[in-house]
C-alpha cells in the first residue's frame, strides 16, 4: 500500500482540536512512508498535508475549478504536487482512483459524499478492494443510525467494505496491517 487518500471537512482551523488530529494522521501517514492525497485546500485538508509534508511525504492535492468557483482558493502551500479537475465529479473519482486505501476524518455533506461514492463503489467492483476507514465516533454513531434505520435496505455483507477506527492512530495501525 502506497497512496492514500484522506477525506475530511474544510471547517477546522489551526489550534482547534479536529486541526490537531488531522496534523498528527498526516504526520502518521508520512513517517510510515505513505504518498498522502487530499482536497489540497483548507482545513482537514491542510492540516493533513501540512504533517504529512513535515514528515517527509509527498503529497498530492486534488483541486477543481468548480471549487474554486464556489469557494475562492487555491491548493495550500504543503500540496507538492496538484492534480486539478473541471468538475467536483472528477475531483472524487480522482482522489478515489488513485489511492491504495481512503480515509475518512469528520466532515459535512462533501465528506459524506465522498465516503458514500467510495463506498458504493467498493461495493458494485466499480473499483478494486481497497481498506475505507471512517475515523471517529461521529462516523460509527451515523451509520448506525443509517443501519438501524434502513435495516435490509443495508445488509451485513454490505457493510462489511466499511471499517471504523476511534481515532487517528488507530487508523494508522489499520492500514499498516493490510496488505496491499
Amino acid at each position: 500500500m502506497k497512496k492514500v487518500t484522506v477525506f475530511g471537512g474544510s471547517k477546522p482551523k489551526p489550534g482547534e482540536e479536529s486541526y490537531q488530529q488531522a496534523l498528527e494522521l498526516g504526520r502518521l501517514l508520512g513517517q510510515a512512508g505513505y504518498t498522502v492525497l487530499t482536497g489540497g485546500y483548507i482545513g482537514t485538508m491542510e492540516a493533513v498535508s501540512r504533517g504529512a509534508t513535515e514528515a517527509g511525504a509527498h503529497v498530492i492535492g486534488v483541486t477543481s475549478e468548480q471549487i474554486e468557483a464556489y469557494r475562492p482558493g487555491k491548493a495550500n502551500p504543503w500540496v507538492q504536487e496538484e492534480r486539478r479537475c473541471t468538475t467536483l465529479r472528477e475531483r472524487i473519482y480522482t482522489l478515489m482512483d488513485s489511492c491504495d486505501a481512503a480515509l475518512a476524518l469528520p466532515g459535512g455533506i462533501g465528506t459524506l459524499t465522498e465516503v458514500a461514492f467510495t463506498w458504493n463503489h467498493l461495493l458494485t467492483g466499480a473499483i478494486r478492494p481497497r481498506p475505507l476507514v471512517l475515523i471517529g465516533p461521529g462516523w460509527q454513531a451515523t451509520l448506525n443510525q443509517f443501519f438501524r434505520s434502513q435495516g435490509s435496505y443495508v445488509p451485513e455483507d454490505q457493510r462489511r467494505w466499511i471499517t471504523f477506527a476511534t481515532d487517528v492512530h488507530v487508523a494508522v495501525e489499520i492500514l499498516k496491517g493490510q496488505k496491499a
